[in-house]
């Protein structure tokens, strides 16, 4: 697609060394400081952006009990997941799958970051993570063994597993985090809603540190069952822009980050990642299930307004991009309309054609592909496009990952509910 003058001067990407750090008489700036992921592209954040720089599907054929009985069966799955590689046989029997990744993702992301917290710092850190169906690989289990089985008692510790504050309570335990710490639940804007709360918190001095990012693992009987009764779902492939897509395919793991005050960071040498710079949200207040253009559109100026940034100064988003018909033209028009002139040059892309729809914590799997496209100048691609459609005549980039250099990107979150959730982050 070749890019169309705006007619309008492009304004300059505020350059973060030459802009003052706020202290206590004006809000602090906040930078990522530490990345860990689990998800069906990789174990870890080398291997998932190599996933995205290379284009590769991790969605396969679904394995786990009964999935013979359902008409969806394929799924970004966690495939090669061994507990035991990292948790003990205690520590297992208070874990859910969910919280299991949400901690690897988080111990990964602690390492990079190279903080400790103990001491001060501990008291002036904090978690909050994102997830929209908590244990319910746990639900799923003893639901079984109730109504199924027949027996009236379960584990002791079925409350505390399947929580859905489980996964935060435990990365706040593992990490003597006393700060502000809870749980986000938006749906699939889960994530983005808990990073953009991590965000302001720094922001405002509420706190130095924050682990933040999103968990979810629905990839079980009871999960995939409750979501083929919404008729979303594709039975062959994720293909978001493309004309013939026909529905969303789900996806599990786990995204966490640290978020950290710049002058903290700075202070200590710390390798940053990018800058967090704005964040905003939105409800519809319209369908609980239909997404609005409008409510989206919102969302997205509100980020931009809250960063400073201009639409001329961004260069990438990572789309919300489910590949359902509704979603993807929706997600469209709100992007044509928030940046007007500007959209003919933007590069958008969905990498859910890669690690699936991760539900509450598909913006924090996401968010490494914005990081990606500020620190290695790789913009991620959308896979599995096939038809162009006049809906979503925008720059998907599609199928092939693009070298290109931006200064500022923004990841999209637009959940069932209405609930929209932007971030915008900048390259440092």
């Amino acid at each position: 697609m070749s890019p169309k003058k705006s007619g309008k001067k492009a304004a300059e990407t505020p350059d973060p060394e030459k802009t003052p750090a706020r202290g206590a008489d004006g809000p602090r700036r906040v930078v990522i400081t530490g990345a860990g992921t689990i998800n069906a592209l990789g174990h870890d954040v080398p291997t998932t952006l190599a996933a995205f720089r290379e284009g590769r599907c991790g969605i396969s054929q679904l394995d786990f009990r009964d999935v013979d009985r359902l008409s969806i069966q394929i799924g970004a799955q966690i495939h090669d997941w061994r507990a035991e590689d990292y948790f003990n046989r205690q520590q297992i029997l208070l874990y859910d799958k969910f919280t299991q990744f949400a901690l690897l993702a988080a111990k990964q992301a602690v390492a990079q970051s190279g903080l400790d917290f103990q001491g001060a710092l501990g008291l002036r850190s904090g978690v909050v993570l994102g997830t929209a169906g908590g244990g319910l690989n746990t639900w799923d289990e003893n639901y079984r063994t109730v109504y199924e089985e027949g027996k009236n008692r379960v584990h002791p510790f079925v409350v505390p597993k399947l929580m859905n504050n489980a996964a935060a309570s435990h990365v706040s335990m593992e990490f003597g985090l006393r700060g502000p710490a809870f749980t986000v639940a938006t749906a699939c804007a889960s994530s983005n809603h808990a990073m953009g709360l991590a965000f302001q918190m720094i922001r405002s001095g509420a706190a130095q540190v924050m682990l933040t990012g999103g968990s979810e693992a629905m990839l079980c009987f009871g999960g995939v069952k409750a979501w083929e009764g919404l008729r979303v779902m594709s039975k062959d492939a994720c293909r978001p822009f493309s004309a013939n897509r026909n529905g969303m395919v789900q996806g599990e793991g786990a995204g966490v980050f640290v978020f950290e005050d710049f002058d903290n960071a700075r202070a200590r040498g710390a390798d940053i990642l990018a800058e967090v710079v704005g964040f905003a949200m939105s409800s519809d207040a319209q369908d609980i299930v239909m997404p609005s253009a409008q409510g989206a559109e919102r969302a997205i100026t509100g980020a931009l307004e809250d960063a400073g940034l201009n639409p001329e100064n961004v260069g990438y988003i990572n789309a919300h991009g489910t590949g359902t018909a509704a979603n993807d033209k929706t997600e469209c028009a709100a992007v044509a309309h928030a940046f007007g002139h500007h959209a003919d040059r933007l590069m958008i892309s969905s990498t859910k054609a890669m690690h699936g729809h991760v539900i509450g914590g598909t913006g924090a799997v996401e968010l490494l592909a914005c990081i990606m496209a500020l620190r290695d100048g790789v913009i991620a691609p959308t896979i599995g496009y096939q038809e162009p459609d006049p809906e979503c005549a925008l720059d998907v980039v599609p199928n092939e990952a693009r070298d290109a250099r931006v200064d500022a990107v923004l990841s999209n979150a637009f959940a069932f509910g209405g609930l929209n959730a932007v971030i915008a982050l900048r390259r440092v």
